[in-house]
């Protein structure tokens, strides 16, 4: 499967089980680190937050009452339209191209996204992240991950479309990789009753990204 297959899959799957998604509640270990990461955004005197992968729009709703400046990107254009209809800022993009100059944001938020991306794109996506955000920001991001071992699997589709792919990372593994692009501050996991756990961190990106030494 090219990129192109898996986007397009996810785009079915994530816009057939959008409603689904309106009416379930998020984790509360999540919330509990989203209303800390606020705080801690409120205390750094940041204004602007970026997320990718924004979905029907669940955390941005928070974000955005919270006093931020809010943008949402996502694949399914349902998604973003329901975004706009809650008075969210929101547009269609692949983390792999963010429409965004350098520097634009002051933090970013990223749930359960980044599972959605091969291995082999990784870098590439964590780049573009930390591309659009400001030297220093801090970044929070989380994704299902396994502490036995890494794979790319596909799962079934459960009703609402093609099955959607996941690179199911182990801790030691995601937290190598996030390093790379800055200091990991905060690391978290929880299992919440499933066969994979819950990886929770918050990055802070490397100033060396805004003097461009980073760079590839």
């Amino acid at each position: 499967m090219t990129r192109t297959d898996r986007e397009r899959d996810l785009v079915t799957y994530y816009t057939g089980e959008l409603q689904a998604r309106v009416n379930r509640e998020l984790a509360e270990p999540r919330v509990v680190r989203r209303t800390a990461y606020l705080d801690q955004l409120h205390a750094e005197g940041r204004s602007t937050v970026l997320e990718i992968g924004c979905g029907p729009g669940r955390d941005g709703q928070a974000i955005a009452a919270a006093g931020f400046t809010y943008t949402g990107v996502d694949l399914a254009p349902a998604s973003v339209e329901a975004c706009c209809a809650l008075g969210l800022r929101a547009e269609v993009a692949s983390v792999l191209e963010l429409p965004f100059a350098d520097g634009s944001f002051d933090a970013g938020w990223t749930m359960s996204t980044l599972l959605h991306v091969a291995d082999e794109d990784l870098d590439r996506a964590l780049g573009e992240i930390v591309r659009v955000l400001r030297p220093g920001a801090p970044l929070a991001l989380g994704l299902w991950g396994n502490a036995d071992g890494s794979e790319q699997v596909w799962q079934d589709g459960k009703g609402y479309g093609p099955g959607r792919f996941f690179s199911i990372r182990t801790d030691d593994g995601l937290r190598a990789v996030l390093e790379r692009y800055g200091e990991v501050e905060q690391w978290a996991t929880w299992d919440e009753d499933r066969v994979m756990h819950y990886q929770w961190a918050v990055l802070r990106v490397s100033v060396s990204w805004g003097r461009g030494l980073l760079r590839r």
